[in-house]
Formats: C-alpha cells, sequence, structure tokens
C-alpha cells in the first residue's frame, strides 16, 4: 500500500519506518528541510533501539523515502498519517495548531479521495475538527472530493517503540465507516496476524482511550510514589509492599515502581491534557490533578534527601548523578525527573558530574552554558571526589557497580538511589550511607 506520514518526529518516524519494513511505500514528509536531508542520508534524529536499521533498510530498499512537499504526500499516499506535535499550551491543553495546520495543508492540495489517519494524541473532539477544517478549505475550493478522518492513536514506549508497532497489544480505530475500517483492518494485517488485536471504536472513544491509558498508568506510579512516603515514615520496606500486592493477578507488577517521579513526553503532557478537558466541560476531577501534585512534589524528592544530608548550602559540594534520560533507552530529557534534581542543585550552589549513556548530548545541549554541570563519559568518572552520588535512570549498566571502587573514588560514601537499583545490604556492607525510596 502507499502510505504518507505527515510529521517526522518520534511517532512519525517510527510508524513510517515500520510500515515501510513491512513492504508498503511511505513517504514522510515534514517542513524541516535539514531534518530531512539527514533522513535521506540514513542519520537519525533520535535515539530508539533497532530504529537506524529499519530506516536505512527502508531507504536501501526503496520502501521508504523522505521529502517537504505536502501536495507530493497527498498525491503519493493512499492513507495520510498526521504525526505533527501536540505541545501543552499554557493552561495545560493541548495545542492543535500543527494539527489543524496539517489538516488545512490536506484541504488545500487534496485532489483524490483519501483516509486522513490521525496519529497524534489529540483531545477528543479532534477528529471533527480536522474533519471540519479540510471540509472548509475544499469548500474554498470549490471541491467536493470525499475523505474520511480516521482515529488511530498510538501506543509507543520509548525505548521500545519498534518492538511495540511491529507487535502491538491493541491496534485502536477509531471511525464509523465501515469502508475506511476495513482498508485500516487491511493496512495493519501484518501487524494482526497471530491472534486478532484491532479494535474499532467511535473517534471519540478511541481519543479517549488514549488519554485514559497513559493518565491511568501515571496513576499507579504516583499512587506507589505516595504509599514509599508512608512506607519510610512506618519503618516499612516499599519493595516488599510492592512484591506483596503485584502477586495480586488484580494488580500486576506493571508500573508500581517506586521512584523519582515519571517524565517524557506523554504522561505529564497527556495528565494535564485530561484535566484542561475536565475543566472545559466543568466536570471535577480530583483524581487525575492528584496524580500531577504527588509527581511534581517526588521529582523534588531527590533533592531534599541531598540537602538533608549535606545542608542547605552546596557550594563547594560536587554530586555525580547517574542518569539524565527520563527513562532508560531513550535520551529524551523532557520533564525528566532528573532536571528537576539538577536546577534545584544548581541553585543552591552545588557542582555536577554526570553520566547517561545515551543522554549526554541532549544534557550539553540543554545545560551547555552552566560552568558547574558537566557531563562525562564514565560512570565512574563523575563520581571522583564526589560528595554524593545520585541515580536518577535505571540503566542496566547501574545495575551492578563496583562498590568498592565507588566508594574509594568518592569524598564521602553518600549514594542516594532515586530508583531503587540496590538491595540495601551490598553497599552498606562496604561503608555506604545507603538512602532510597520508601525503604527504612
Amino acid at each position: 500500500m502507499r502510505v504518507t506520514v505527515v510529521g517526522t518526529g518520534y511517532v512519525g518516524l517510527v510508524t513510517g519506518a515500520c510500515l515501510a519494513q513491512v513492504g508498503n511505500q511511505v513517504l514522510c514528509i515534514d517542513i524541516d528541510a535539514q531534518k530531512i536531508a539527514k533522513l535521506q542520508g540514513g542519520e537519525i534524529p533520535i535515539y530508539e533501539p533497532d530504529l537506524p536499521e529499519i530506516v536505512r533498510g527502508g531507504l536501501d530498499g526503496g520502501r521508504l523515502s523522505f521529502g517537504t512537499d505536502i501536495a507530493a504526500g497527498l498525491a503519493h499516499g493512499e492513507f495520510i498519517f498526521i504525526a505533527v506535535g501536540t505541545p501543552p499550551d499554557e493552561d495545560g491543553s493541548a495545542d492543535l495548531r500543527h494539527v489543524l495546520g496539517v489538516a488545512a495543508d490536506i484541504g488545500r492540495y487534496l485532489q483524490e479521495p483519501r483516509i486522513i489517519v490521525n496519529k497524534s494524541t489529540v483531545p477528543v473532539g479532534t477528529a471533527v475538527k480536522v474533519h471540519n477544517t479540510i471540509q472548509e478549505e475544499l469548500a474554498r475550493r470549490g471541491m467536493a472530493i470525499p475523505f474520511t478522518v480516521v482515529s488511530n492513536p498510538e501506543f509507543l514506549k520509548e525505548g521500545a517503540a519498534v518492538a511495540d508497532f511491529m507487535k502491538p497489544d491493541r491496534i485502536i480505530i477509531g471511525t464509523d465507516d465501515e469502508a475506511a475500517a476495513q482498508r485500516m483492518r487491511d493496512l495493519y494485517a501484518p501487524f494482526n496476524r497471530n491472534h486478532d488485536r484491532l479494535l474499532v471504536m467511535d473517534p471519540a472513544s478511541a481519543e479517549l482511550t488514549k488519554y485514559a491509558a497513559n493518565c491511568l498508568l501515571a496513576t499507579k506510579i504516583s499512587f506507589m510514589n505516595e504509599l514509599a512516603g508512608l512506607a519510610e515514615l512506618l519503618g516499612a520496606d516499599i519493595e516488599k509492599v510492592r512484591v506483596g500486592i503485584g502477586s495480586d493477578p488484580r494488580i500486576g507488577f506493571e508500573f508500581i515502581y517506586p521512584g523519582c517521579g515519571y517524565g517524557g513526553s506523554c504522561f505529564p503532557k497527556d495528565v494535564r491534557a485530561l484535566q484542561s478537558t475536565a475543566r472545559e466541560l466543568g466536570y471535577a476531577a480530583p483524581l487525575i490533578q492528584a496524580v500531577e501534585t504527588v509527581n511534581n512534589a517526588q521529582k523534588r524528592l531527590l533533592e531534599k534527601k541531598v540537602v538533608a544530608e549535606l545542608g542547605e548550602d552546596l557550594h563547594q559540594r560536587h554530586i555525580a548523578l547517574w542518569g539524565l534520560a527520563f527513562k532508560p533507552n531513550t535520551d529524551d530529557m523532557r520533564e525528566a525527573p532528573s532536571r528537576t534534581l539538577i536546577d534545584g542543585l544548581l541553585r543552591r550552589g552545588a557542582s555536577i558530574r554526570a553520566f547517561d549513556p545515551a543522554a549526554g548530548n541532549e544534557a550539553r545541549r540543554i545545560y551547555g552554558n552552566q560552568e558547574r554541570f558537566s557531563v562525562c563519559h564514565d560512570p565512574y568518572e563523575a563520581c571522583e571526589e564526589a560528595d554524593a552520588l545520585v541515580i536518577c535512570t535505571e540503566w542496566q549498566i547501574f545495575r551492578s557497580p563496583d562498590f568498592v571502587s565507588l566508594k574509594n573514588r568518592m569524598r564521602q560514601p553518600l549514594l542516594i538511589d532515586g530508583r531503587n537499583l540496590y538491595d540495601p545490604r551490598l553497599p552498606r556492607q562496604v561503608g555506604f550511607r545507603y538512602l532510597a525510596i520508601g525503604r527504612p
């Protein structure tokens, strides 16, 4: 099939590359000519396992191409995927300017019937807005070209996006058009062979499903973090509690790991967007508001632990930081807990030496002008003469360190574990003061 994807950000690039991987002819469109030139040369602008290989494979095989001409994209594809960003507005609502801008372009250049697939994360009712925007532009041209708008939300985890697309848990199709639903079923058939994962529903339900999923996962994280704070006061070990409740099949073990808060491009934005939708409707949503409140407090917890150990004034203090990305297997630092910690420590006068296997360049871009912040090429190098080591991201490389070597490098043996990576016995038996989340 012939597919056009408008937007070559995280979602658009993964979508286009994976659709090309199974044999479709895919053209990815973006207004950023510099990015398109890099992609045409096989240069991938984001860190995502397996993505570079399938992009280059698609380019080499002639199944995947990139361009900047939206009119050419509309001429190419039967399916036109909208996969542009929906950044949060000042009030927390999703900013639909880019989505509706693409819709307007579609209306200006549409020549033949097309299925318009909204892949961006958008509020309920956006499918109607996209349809109306396209229709208005067609009316200005005096054209009556049939088209269908389908909601097809993405459920991709950063760090596992290719695997999630190729072997999805579910494929949500939001449309009232049976013919469009069948064509979408045909498009997704290569990803739906083991058993039927494709769910067809109305567009509003499809749009709400995406927000509901992310907000529920964020709720589980905030609940465990709030429980961890209580466990510390009670002298209980939240890790034992986690195993105890996770053993209940009604609860399970997914997303009940306590830590220093969630971040990234999805959970924070989507929680706020759903709050905004509730406010617009005059509907009180105290639980969703509490999820964000708890998370904001949790992201400040590591700074509080550092201050409790080293004092309010951190001038002349050197802090080692392991982990900058908001989660492993990505270089994404958007709303990462590490940024809250770094900003707080720098305000207090601390010097920070950080290490992350993937996000070093992103950290240099964000903090390049800060003299008291540097990124190291080795985790142990970051710990030289450090007054404390703080862990923000649970990368595999951090899971089994040489605690003796760490202790010998550091000025004082203080380890603050924001992801509960270690059995407390191991660092303590070599002389570390070990502090974690929700552990006595």
